[in-house]
């Protein structure tokens, strides 16, 4: 069967295919497109997995489910040592701990954000909180990005293609650039030719 991207639109699931291209990988794309007027994954999705979120990968007949652990899968199967630094080495730990990061710290406030902002008035209590957090992830995603214009090594790895979410979420609020170090990743990540290559294969994305 090979490989299979259950690909939703709009979502998470650009950077997997991103990742496949950097990988040199051949895999298959079967799209779904989000409601129009509630943005909501189609229930189809369900159909692969009870909760119908996106992304999710097949390999030979194998769903892997969360961002994190396809990414992890993808480089450990097919990164011929390229996209993962050194076992056992400082970078690794600092690696693990970046790809935990972008789903579990920085995108719980961009999320909240998002949906508590549609409340209106109703979520004036919460939103002063709300835009710390944001700011501080943000703020802090910014400071540990390196001169060479990566978060782990002077090479891309699978933290910067988690990452990149999170990051494009950044450029497409900050209208001041308040993040140049992250719009420049943002910048650099969208010419790479996988990248789009990824991107002319997935369809309709916000981040570009």
């Amino acid at each position: 069967m090979g490989i299979v991207v259950h690909h939703l639109n709009n979502s998470r699931s650009q950077r997997v295919l991103w990742l496949l291209e950097e990988l040199g990988l051949e895999y298959e794309i079967v799209f779904y497109q989000r409601d129009p007027v509630t943005n909501l994954a189609p229930p189809e999705l369900k159909a692969i997995n009870p909760l119908g979120k996106s992304p999710l990968l097949e390999i030979d007949g194998r769903v892997i489910e969360e961002s994190g652990a396809i990414v992890q899968v993808l480089c450990d199967r097919y990164g011929s040592d390229k996209f993962l630094p050194e076992p056992g080495s400082d970078d690794a730990l600092r690696h693990l701990e970046l790809m935990h990061f972008a789903e579990g710290s920085a995108m719980l406030p961009l999320m909240l954000n998002l949906y508590i902002g549609r409340l209106g008035d109703a979520a004036a209590p919460l939103m002063p909180r709300i835009t710390e957090q944001v700011s501080s992830h943000l703020h802090y995603l910014e400071s540990i990005l390196r001169p060479s214009g990566h978060f782990i090594g002077d090479t891309l790895t699978g933290a910067d293609v988690m990452l990149s979410f999170p990051a494009e979420l950044c450029v497409m609020r900050d209208t001041t650039v308040t993040y140049p170090k992250l719009a420049a990743f943002v910048a650099a990540s969208h010419a790479r030719p996988a990248w789009q290559r990824a991107r002319a294969k997935g369809g309709q994305y916000f981040g570009s």
